[in-house]
């Protein structure tokens, strides 16, 4: 046996070794992650943290998603397990279960939001109207985490849901996503010049601008789109409005797709891959990008893009809690007809 046999050899006795060490090897896809991720979580948990973790698949509460604060009284009504009740152990499994869910960015993004909420707390003080509290994010999975059935997750807090669906070892729906901003940009003290969300702000803004007079006309829309619907699996946007990526121009349509990029690109690789090639599929004539408002920072704005199987949804017209105009954003990247692989 010649040393580059042997080498081999030893490589593969290495590569055995580590397995049987391990029990299996390291999960490749997103969803054999997310299945690893939440059996890790949900083994984390004592029986009571579990009952408030763990739905049936069918359960209402599924579909029941939110990204708005959730109180009464000043008391959380959200379900699942929250961070607060957690030990350092089960909540580093739960940000592990988030990270399955995230790309590398939008992961860090996620962290950026929920920590904002540290910083409101600061600018609206003890009596503002809201508890604002980095702990009061929330875990549930339905059905039990499986390769062969149907099962889904969700990681839950103001201004982030990040929800999944899968069946039989495969991500079936990776909607609704959300992810807010507010502010959007801080203004003053330590965190000055921070922007969570760039890119979906940036690029839109670029495509605005660079639309002439008669694109303008299409695709500017006399009244601001309304708030994302949170708490249904449907996104009821209506039909489409606005103008067709095919009467834009090459560099115009290029900019939609970074736009569109922004989105997917949150999501784990093999996930946003497979929901660029939707967006990229979409001919051209039925891919729709719409406004109201303006491109310039402080001035309210919204904008849609609409296709056939998916639209992402954009508002940028609150102030923040600092009271900068238009400085709270929110974003979503939906399914068509509906969220958490439902068909109608």
């Amino acid at each position: 046996m010649n040393r580059l046999r042997l080498a081999a050899l030893a490589c593969t006795v290495a590569i055995v070794s580590a397995v049987a060490l391990t029990g299996q090897a390291e999960p490749s896809s997103s969803a054999g992650k997310m299945k690893a991720a939440a059996d890790k979580f949900l083994a984390s948990l004592t029986a009571e943290s579990r009952k408030k973790a763990t739905f049936a698949f069918d359960d209402p509460h599924r579909t029941k998603w939110y990204f708005t604060p959730q109180q009464a009284n000043r008391t959380f009504t959200r379900k699942g397990a929250r961070l607060e009740e957690m030990t350092a152990d089960q909540k580093a499994a739960a940000m592990g279960l988030l990270k399955t869910g995230l790309s590398a960015k939008g992961y860090e993004t996620a962290t950026t939001i929920i920590g904002l909420e540290s910083l409101l707390a600061d600018l609206e003080g003890a009596k503002g109207a809201m508890v604002r509290n980095p702990n009061w994010y929330f875990v549930s999975v339905f059905g039990e985490p499986s390769a062969a059935g149907k099962w889904g997750w969700r990681f839950e807090g103001h201004h982030l849901s990040v929800n999944y669906t899968l069946d039989k070892g495969e991500v079936v729906s990776a909607t609704p996503m959300l992810l807010a901003s507010n502010p959007a940009e801080v203004k003053d003290g330590d965190k000055k010049g921070l922007r969570p969300l760039p890119e979906i702000e940036d690029h839109a803004r670029a495509l605005i601008k660079s639309l002439d007079e008669k694109q303008d006309a299409v695709a500017r829309q006399p009244k601001e789109f309304a708030e994302i619907k949170e708490g249904q699996p449907k996104a009821d946007v209506g039909n489409s409005v606005g103008i067709p990526a095919a009467d834009l121009t090459g560099g115009q349509r290029e900019t939609l797709y970074k736009l569109l990029a922004a989105y997917t690109n949150r999501m784990p690789d093999d996930i946003a891959a497979a929901e660029s090639k939707r967006a990229k599929d979409t001919p051209a004539g039925k891919l729709f990008f719409a406004y109201s408002g303006g491109a310039t920072p402080g001035k309210p704005y919204t904008y849609r893009v609409y296709a056939p199987e998916f639209v992402v949804e954009f508002l940028n017209v609150q102030a923040d809690s600092a009271r900068n105009p238009a400085n709270h954003i929110h974003s979503a990247w939906r399914r068509l007809p509906a969220d958490f692989a439902l068909t109608q």
